[in-house]
């Protein structure tokens, strides 16, 4: 077993992209860090006032993952004081408990010795959260398109997605659950059809990181925006500003409340300032996809 004295450092994470329902993840250039250190007791501190209302003692999500983990693999974590410094706006639809499983996951697997593989450490998160999108982004850095079912998952990681993003942070939260609490149970089969259809050709534009056709796949959605768009202000405004302004294509983050706008490289900055003049409701923040996922210091 190894004695803590290490930081775990984890990106945010967006999901859907549009079509990609569950299935789609992108590591976004914000991050999380936990220092870990023995203690007697667990105890987790935040350094961010925005986090001040989540647990921390053993309710708090890291700590529960990091004995779930030691659970499954047949051992028991030494009690450990984490101490988290985070950039990634909670409760916002930049995977935020994602980032806090993959953090665990990585924190037992250093502090225990597990060795676990990538593959691995993507199907323990997709379990924890119940779906693969955000924490195999979280996980593995770039973009990810994943199958999961169950206790098997099938995924390709792109590396280097080339694209540069802004993302429009409203002040209020939206719980994940109020915003599934919107989506129909059931889609017709000619919508299905076509959702589907812009999901495949959005996964290989993807991996040829056509970020054109990915711009008019992300606005072709079906399966969740058009019972969710109602939620954010502006949202048909920012859209028609963003392409005006030379964005690919303007989505849902996750399941909101904020926007993810896929811009040209170089344009981040730029297209984040005219957005936030336009729209000062939101804050809007200019940054570019993580290429690392969760990483060891």
């Amino acid at each position: 077993m190894n004695m803590p004295g290490f930081s775990v450092v984890v990106p945010a994470s967006t999901a859907n992209l549009g079509p990609g329902f569950d299935s789609v993840g992108l590591a976004l250039s914000l991050y999380m860090t936990v220092k870990v250190s023995s203690h007697t007791s667990w105890k987790v501190s935040y350094n961010n006032e925005e986090y001040s209302g989540i647990p921390t003692d053993e309710r708090n999500l890291i700590v529960t993952t990091i004995i779930n983990v030691a659970e499954k693999y047949g051992k028991k974590s030494p009690t450990l004081l984490l101490n988290i410094d985070s950039e990634i706006p909670l409760g916002k639809g930049f995977g935020s408990s994602a980032t806090a499983i993959a953090a665990g996951i990585e924190i037992a697997n250093q502090v225990l010795e597990l060795r676990l593989t990538d593959h691995k450490k993507v199907v323990i998160g997709s379990e924890i959260e119940g779906h693969a999108d955000n924490v195999s982004a979280a996980l593995l850095g770039g973009a990810v398109v994943s199958y999961f079912e169950g206790e098997s998952i099938d995924y390709i990681h792109i590396e280097k997605p080339e694209v540069g993003i802004v993302v429009l942070v409203p002040p209020k939260v939206l719980p994940t659950e109020d915003s599934r609490s919107l989506l129909p149970d059931k889609l017709s089969h000619k919508e299905a059809t076509r959702s589907s259809a812009s999901g495949c050709v959005l996964s290989a534009a993807l991996v040829t990181n056509n970020w054109d056709i990915i711009g008019r796949m992300m606005e072709k959605d079906g399966f969740h925006e058009p019972h969710r768009k109602h939620l954010f202000p502006s949202f048909d405004e920012i859209r028609q500003s963003s392409k005006e302004l030379g964005a690919y294509g303007m989505t849902v983050s996750g399941a909101g409340p904020s926007l993810f706008v896929a811009v040209p490289i170089g344009k981040e900055e730029w297209i984040a300032n005219e957005l936030a003049n336009c729209f000062p409701f939101y804050k809007s923040i200019a940054t570019q996809p993580s290429e690392s996922g969760t990483t060891v210091k």
